[in-house]
């Protein structure tokens, strides 16, 4: 196990106090960072269906998954093997059975079933297929929504996650570097990918990192005015912008940077935009600070933004922590107007200046965490943009 006995208690005790504001008696919980986060399970499993229950009468949780991944559950979690049940290979991608119609039988078989059973509405991982089955499985089931519920539970750090993000961001800059040392013209952008995820998984001498939540976002030119394109095999070419997304991992708790390459000499627009983005960082940062909220560092980043009449449409930012594919955000806490979440020691998040135009683009961002001061940067890597 990653963390102590202790925090998962102290965790599941949260969230339970959640399921009683919220009248809800029994959690289903098919996120993968929430099942990560109540239980210690962590596997490549997530392209099936699986989940944990979580009873608000019940000491422990119940992991529920495909038979041949409860050893993964038996030798990642704490949880009593009891507490660890497979469904059986016939229902893998076989209609019309269905997993979820072993956990309808076991929600019966425990009298659950005419409970106030939440759910995670609109997570990845919770399918229509899956809402069906246990709603016309258990009838007299109330089913409540409580999608983001553990999420926010997960807002506030403890100092072991902050530990193992302070890990994850040791392995992102060694990513970045290999970026910057590998970019050149005529070198394929895949290659350079090959590098950086080298670095990423890799690491140091002292530890080595894991696959991301979200792939190596890197794109060239005019596809540097898209925010999430992948490397391909067009080679790097002289007089282009390169924008660069990456994320260093450790025990699934992510640390994510983004930062621009310039091959050539760039012209004064591209010079411009990019101080001012980095003008809009460094006061977002300043307004980074405990009693603050998200809609604080959201006007403090757009006021610069404005002053120099540079539009910018999207977020500037949002939450992180545990994450697994296809994103690393936790979907609560964002960095835009009108977000009053109240920044508080502990919350941690990605401050993505992403400035994305119609034939270029540029990107910074910094992972920050709110301190009980103010905050500080989980990075230390030079902001500005990189010439080759």
């Amino acid at each position: 196990m990653n963390f102590s006995k202790e925090e998962f208690e102290k965790r599941i005790k949260e969230t339970k106090n959640a399921m009683t504001k919220n009248g809800i008696d029994i959690l289903i919980c098919t996120d993968p960072s929430n099942m990560y986060y109540l239980s210690g399970y962590d596997g490549w499993s997530f392209y099936v269906p699986q989940l944990i229950i979580l009873n608000i009468d019940y000491t422990e949780p119940v992991w529920i998954g495909r038979k041949q991944d409860a050893n993964g559950a038996k030798i990642t979690t704490y949880l009593n093997e009891k507490n660890i049940l497979g469904y059986p290979e016939k229902l893998i991608q076989y209609p019309p059975q269905h997993p979820f119609d072993f956990v309808s039988d076991f929600l019966k078989s425990k009298n659950w079933d005419n409970k106030s059973i939440g759910v995670e509405m609109d997570s990845y991982y919770y399918t229509a297929e899956i809402h069906y089955r246990l709603t016309s499985q258990c009838p007299n089931a109330k089913f409540r929504n409580a999608h983001l519920l553990v999420n926010w539970v997960r807002l506030i750090k403890s100092d072991a996650e902050i530990e193992y993000m302070k890990k994850a961001s040791v392995l992102v800059q060694l990513g970045m570097q290999r970026a910057y040392d590998s970019i050149k013209p005529g070198i394929r952008q895949n290659e350079v990918a090959g590098n950086i995820q080298q670095a990423l998984i890799s690491g140091n001498d002292k530890m080595g990192g894991e696959y991301s939540g979200l792939t190596i976002i890197l794109a060239s030119g005019n596809a540097a005015s898209a925010a999430h394109l992948t490397p391909s095999d067009k080679k790097f070419s002289n007089n282009e912008g390169t924008i660069i997304e990456l994320g260093g991992v450790k025990n699934r708790y992510h640390c994510p940077m983004a930062r621009t390459v310039y091959i050539g000499k760039p012209n004064d627009k591209i010079r411009e935009t990019m101080k001012i983005t980095n003008e809009s960082v460094e006061n977002a940062i300043k307004f980074t600070k405990p009693g603050n909220t998200a809609n604080d560092v959201a006007t403090a980043f757009w006021n610069v933004l404005e002053k120099y009449d540079v539009k910018k449409d999207s977020r500037a930012g949002y939450s992180i922590g545990i994450g697994y594919p296809p994103d690393w955000g936790e979907h609560t806490l964002s960095i835009r107007k009108n977000d009053m979440t109240e920044l508080r020691p502990n919350v941690t998040y990605h401050l993505m200046a992403g400035m994305w135009m119609d034939t270029w683009g540029l990107e910074i961002s910094e992972s920050i965490r709110v301190t009980e001061n103010g905050c500080e940067l989980f990075c230390n890597f030079p902001r500005s943009l990189h010439l080759v």
